[in-house]
């Protein structure tokens, strides 16, 4: 409630943005756009004699037995054996989660109703649309909110309780189980998300009329893309503060990882959920959203012909469900693989069978790819090669999600020698060199990156250059969309391997916060209770090496969701310029260097991602700063087992009222940032697009895997050398500290940002073209001018400032 009152400082500024917003609504109609688009009717076309619609409601069938699937998984690791002193824990985590989110549930649908009043004033004043029609929209928006925060909650859940379930196998001395329980937890995730996501958008397809389709598809997708950028912005936020200042504890008072005793272990462990349980999983339910909302756009635009309209979305939405079952499927196969390999073994090497899951998903889902599109489209607009080379278009975004984990591991692996090359750099150069190996890491990866997503959308390039221009326009924008479509191909194994990092993280901390070891009795307890003699130090040895497997496979999940949301990017400013060029008959012209304002846009938009990388990391800082503040003077090290509950949950509350307003400012500061370059010029908003996603790519997997070459550095220094407690430790902790806002805030955070900037970006510059330039101009500097409030409070709202003091708790003092 703190946080929602000093929201009131900002009232003024949003009251005279709506007031702008209202001005800019007084123009006339707007042409055709996203909004007019009319589904045709699915039923007209047969498929080896089934018709269309019947056949995507035989795949609504299918999401709910994954949906079932991922239940039942969930049932399962419910009922695992765990002890008291491990379920205490992750229930007190599971509250302090609970905590947070509400509070982030309320906070977007204050954000709600800013968007919803864009969408209503659009739609009902600007398109004279009838008030069911804009009352429908206004619901889809609020389902996509409802699906991202609804798999966020699930996501959160199953993790919360996995982690004392993994904890408490570990002390069986056997590695297999540590590792299974997090992917279990996973695919649990994994299934219900995309199942979840396949049948919200086949129930539009299906059973909303034809008319309403197209605007019911851009509010959905506004609602997701709002939950997700709200989630991952303020996960990542949190999530650091946290780490952050729990790690400090480390060097100042020379404390173990995860020690009881300090109160900042708590908040850290609530946002590991935050920033890689919730935020991943909203994001990867509205990154599978947006994408086939651009598809979709894009195929009603760009495809004349009305049965091939009917073919290519069918084709699609086949293509995902039986994606849904190759993921599912491979998984069973490989788990059946990886339990007869390493049930019984006493070492194993836990990135292994997580490889071969993503290897093995991606290869079945090829195969599939060319089966299915053989059988569906073999003569599609009566060319008899089109399915093969669909098909291998795909296929570049199937093989993109096996092939960048691979690249990524090279940078962030424990076993990289990028990673190897940290360590030796902080060996005899310290921090400094720590800082500066990491820097290269990521720079060089950035480099590797983006040349294999050149080759893979150069390859999708050529193969559309050979047939598709005969069924459509901009044949090449839809190659480079049904290639993020092939990203997420494989969505359920993505999301499970992303997944897995948060539970492994978890569970290593619920182990040492349990301090099952000092429990009376215990080792009699364990025999007498589940009938085993616990080991305590492979326990802990299993739990660190499988938490430097999590940090990998987070690693490789984020460059998969950044690239899928950039070339995504694409189908959807294509839909922009389509509306803005008449049909690409007119204008194009301005979509050149030649034209100032084309250019000026993608100069711009460097500027907007170097802010927003800044406002993220500065929010970070800042909380940081209070909470090792905090906890430096509450501390005590002597005379208790562990920190006081009400000094864990102080922690907690300054992430979270640091995450709250940092992502205020940030998601504000883009909002009128969005309304002011569409207004300025519609040409410099395209450049502005573009500028977004490629500068938003490269910023992002730069940061992201800087950041895991530190997170790993750190781990490889505490498992393999056994070096805690030494200077060497330290460096390896401060690098970490560093990449922690690089990893898991702002390079994160890009994915969304760019996919609600286009979207947005739809209908703000279907609302700038029709005013005339003299207003516009004017609309365009009010609402600059509203964007640099909070850009400007994004900053000297939330620097540290000397000569404030962290609250002390009553009685407390710092004892080292």
């Amino acid at each position: 409630m703190n946080v929602i009152r000093s929201q009131k400082a900002w009232l003024s500024p949003l009251l005279a943005g709506l007031a702008a917003l209202a001005l800019l609504l007084s123009g006339g109609l707007a042409s055709a756009s996203e909004s007019d688009l009319v589904l045709p009717d699915l039923g007209t076309q047969s498929f080896g004699g089934v018709d269309g619609r019947t056949l995507l409601l035989g795949g609504i069938v299918v999401c709910a037995l994954g949906f079932v699937f991922g239940i039942v998984i969930f049932s399962q690791l419910n009922k695992l054996p765990v002890h008291r002193s491990m379920r205490e824990i992750s229930e007190l985590i599971y509250e302090t989660c609970k905590t947070y989110l509400v509070t982030q549930f309320k906070f977007i649908l204050i954000l709600e109703v800013l968007i919803g009043a864009v969408m209503v004033l659009y739609f009902g004043v600007l398109r004279h649309m009838e008030a069911t029609k804009v009352v429908v929209i206004l619901l889809s928006s609020l389902v996509g909110i409802a699906g991202s925060c609804g798999v966020a909650w699930f996501g959160m859940r199953i993790n919360t309780f996995a982690n004392s379930r993994a904890a408490f196998a570990s002390l069986k001395g056997k590695p297999f189980p540590t590792y299974a329980i997090p992917l279990k937890a996973g695919m649990s995730i994994g299934a219900v998300l995309i199942s979840t996501e396949l049948m919200l958008m086949l129930m539009i397809l299906l059973f909303i009329p034809g008319d309403y389709a197209g605007p019911t598809f851009i509010g959905f997708a506004i609602g997701e893309s709002l939950g997700a950028s709200a989630l991952r912005i303020a996960g990542g936020i949190f999530t650091k503060i946290a780490d952050i200042g729990s790690d400090l504890m480390k060097i100042v008072f020379n404390i173990k990882e995860d020690d009881a005793r300090n109160p900042g272990v708590i908040a850290d462990c609530t946002g590991d959920n935050a920033g890689d349980s919730v935020g991943p999983s909203a994001d990867g339910f509205e990154t599978y959203g947006v994408t086939g909302v651009a598809l979709i756009s894009f195929i009603l635009l760009a495809v004349p012909d009305a049965g091939v309209q009917v073919q290519l979305l069918v084709w699609i939405f086949v293509m995902r469900i039986v994606m849904v079952l190759a993921s599912i499927g491979s998984y069973l196969l490989n788990e059946a693989i990886a339990k007869a390999s390493y049930a019984n073994a006493d070492k194993m090497n836990f990135e292994a069978p997580l490889t071969r899951l993503v290897w093995l998903t991606s290869i079945v889902s090829v195969a599939l790819t060319y089966a299915v599109s053989a059988f569906m489209i073999p003569d599609l607009g009566g060319d008899p090669s089109l399915w093969w080379k669909l098909s291998s278009i795909i296929t570049c975004g199937t093989l993109a999600g096996a092939i960048i984990p691979e690249m990524i591991k090279i940078f962030t692996s424990t076993e990289s020698r990028h990673v190897r090359e940290v360590v030796t750099a902080s060996r005899e150069g310290g921090a400094s060199l720590n800082v500066l190996s990491g820097l290269t890491a990521g720079n060089f990866s950035a480099y590797w990156m983006g040349l294999v997503l050149v080759v893979l959308m150069g390859v999708s390039y050529l193969i559309s250059a050979q047939g598709l221009e005969s069924l459509m326009m901009a044949e090449s924008v839809f190659a480079f969309g049904l290639v993020a479509f092939g990203f997420l191909g494989m969505g359920p194994v993505t999301i499970a391997v992303d997944s897995y990092g948060p539970v492994t993280d978890n569970a290593q901390s619920v182990y040492e916060l349990s301090l099952i070891e000092n429990v009376p009795n215990i080792e009699a307890e364990l025999k007498k209770d589940f009938g085993f003699t616990p080991n305590f130090d492979k326990a802990k040895h299993y739990l660190e090496e499988n938490d430097g497997a999590g940090n990998t496979f987070k690693a490789t999940a984020k460059p998969v969701l950044i690239g899928t949301a950039v070339v995504g990017a694409t189908t959807l400013i294509f839909s922009i310029i389509v509306v803005l060029t008449r049909g690409l008959t007119a204008n194009v012209d301005r979509l050149s260097l030649l034209h100032p304002p084309f250019l000026l846009g993608l100069v711009t938009g460097g500027a907007v991602i170097y802010w927003f990388t800044g406002a993220s990391t500065q929010a970070v800082s800042t909380g940081a700063y209070r909470a090792v503040e905090f906890i430096r003077a509450n501390i005590r090290l002597e005379g208790v087992e562990k920190a006081s509950i009400t000094d864990s949950k102080k922690v907690v509350e300054i992430c979270t009222q640091y995450a709250q307003r940092g992502m205020f400012n940030i998601f504000l500061g883009v909002f009128f940032s969005t309304l002011a370059f569409a207004c300025l010029e519609p040409f410099f908003f395209i450049g502005y697009l573009i500028s977004i996603a490629l500068f938003g790519l490269y910023q992002a997997i730069f940061m992201a895997n800087a950041g895991g070459a530190w997170d790993n550095a750190k781990k490889l220094v505490e498992v393999e050398l056994k070096e805690k407690g030494t200077p060497l430790h330290a460096a390896t902790v401060v690098g970490d500290t560093v990449g922690d806002p690089f990893k898991d805030t702002s390079s994160v955070a890009m994915n969304p940002i760019i996919k609600f900037t286009t979207l947005f970006g739809l209908l703000a510059v279907e609302l700038a073209i029709e005013i005339d330039r003299t207003t516009s101009i004017v609309l365009a500097a009010v609402f600059f001018v509203l964007s640099t409030v909070f850009v400007y409070r994004s900053f000297y709202g939330m620097r540290i400032k000397s000569g404030e003091r962290a609250p002390a708790a009553a009685g407390a003092r710092v004892t080292a």
